[in-house]
Formats: structure tokens, sequence, C-alpha cells
């Protein structure tokens, strides 16, 4: 059988704050790395973040990139199995969570339908989200806002350090 190229680029946020969170974030990179049509290709360092807009214990946080052959509504139904495979349960908005995947960037689309904005729709506003992409590519810019380093200043009242 004929596989198609991993000729996409998407960068996945991982979140969570509940159980064991490094353990999770470390176990959901794996799994995103077994998705059919992914090969994961960089993974941040792992980062402790104060919940914002939410109740609940600090956050283990990270951003993985991914080379897929998968069209961006594919990849967010693979993301959210594995976020099933965590129980990942949604009670209510921003409640503590196992585990958490957002599709950030997919290549340098933007996507806005009722399922999936790409960019993330709180993407400049997270340093959670800033911080580690940064890591995986100091240049790299979000389409429709512009470079993503140009956001740090904004975030420097965040309270976030790497712990991995």
């Amino acid at each position: 059988m004929h596989q198609q190229a991993l000729s996409h680029t998407a960068y996945i946020g991982l979140g969570a704050n509940l159980g064991d969170p490094r353990a999770t974030i470390r176990a959901a990179a794996e799994a995103l790395s077994t998705l059919p049509g992914c090969q994961l290709s960089r993974c941040s360092r792992l980062y402790l973040s104060a919940p914002i807009e939410a109740q609940g214990d600090d956050f283990v946080n990270a951003v993985v990139q991914l080379q897929t052959s998968l069209p961006p509504m594919q990849l967010l139904a693979a993301l959210q199995q594995v976020e099933q495979q965590f129980g990942r349960e949604r009670p209510y908005l921003n409640a503590p969570r196992t585990l958490d995947l957002d599709l950030l960037l997919y290549d340098n689309h933007m996507i806005d339908t009722a399922v999936l904005q790409v960019p993330h729709p709180r993407i400049s506003q997270r340093a959670f989200v800033i911080l580690p992409l940064l890591e995986l590519d100091h240049t790299i810019t979000i389409p429709g806002l512009g470079i993503a380093a140009s956001f740090l200043p904004g975030l420097i009242e965040q309270r976030i350090s790497v712990i991995d």
C-alpha cells in the first residue's frame, strides 16, 4: 500500500494538570509519534505554568512538531482519539484535564470552522505555547499574526518555568 508523503508540518500543544502530568506529556508525545501518517520531528522541553482562566494545579506543557500526511480535520480527529486514550473529559470550559492536545499550526494555513481554528485562537496570548514553540523554531511566524517572538513582551506576567 502506498503511503502519502509526510508533506505537512503541524505543531501540537500538549498540556495536563491531573494525575502525573509529566509522565502523561511524555507518554502523549510518544503516542503522537505512532499515529498513522505522522512522524514526530521535535519535542520541546517540559514547562510548568499557572492555569489561565482556570482552576486547579499548575499545568505541565510542551509543544511537538509533527510531519504528517493527514489533512487538518483528520489530524484533529486523531488528536482527540489520543486525548480519549488518556481519559480526557470535558465537563466544563477550562476544566482541569488529564491531557489537552491543541492543533496550534498546520503549515501556513489559516482555518476557521466551527470545530477547528488554526492558528489556535489564543496562540499569541499564552506563554506556555509561545515559549516551547520558539524553542522548536526561533524564527517561526504565526499566519495572520506575525513573528511569534514579538508576542513575548506581552506574556512576561505569566508564571512559567522549564522543568525538563
